[in-house]
């Protein structure tokens, strides 16, 4: 399950351990500038070593996480997580997510009544 290997590309690892869905978003992820190794932006094709700071920017949270296994094959939920020791700040609480309004389907369009409302809850001027 671990390579022998010192050293693993780093959008490799963080798809083997389940950070990413796919090591084609990995990749895309580090290409964005998304992907930080010690506190620097890196490529894809950068090689991470045990002990490592890794930072990966998802979904307007960010996963920190410290290097403690290398391993270049995708491994299993609970595999993965012996791999990196999880730093990462909690969540935020699902409260703070603004509730968005949702019609039925067929209603039709908004009246202006609806509208006014769903403004008002957006908190823009009529």
């Amino acid at each position: 399950m671990t390579s022998e290997a010192t050293a693993v590309r780093v959008d490799s690892w963080i798809w083997s351990v389940r950070l990413t869905k796919s090591r084609s978003m990995a990749a895309d992820a580090c290409k964005g500038g998304h992907v930080k190794v010690n506190n620097e932006s890196v490529k894809p094709s950068h090689l991470l070593r045990v002990g490592d700071e890794v930072r990966v920017r998802q979904d307007q949270r960010e996963r920190v996480v410290v290097v403690s296994k290398l391993v270049s094959k995708r491994v299993g939920a609970p595999a993965a997580a012996e791999c990196y020791v999880d730093n990462s700040p909690p969540p935020p609480p699902r409260e703070l997510f603004v509730s968005v309004a949702v019609r039925d389907r067929g209603a039709g369009r908004p009246t202006k009544r609806d509208r006014r409302d769903m403004d008002r809850l957006r908190g823009r001027p009529f």
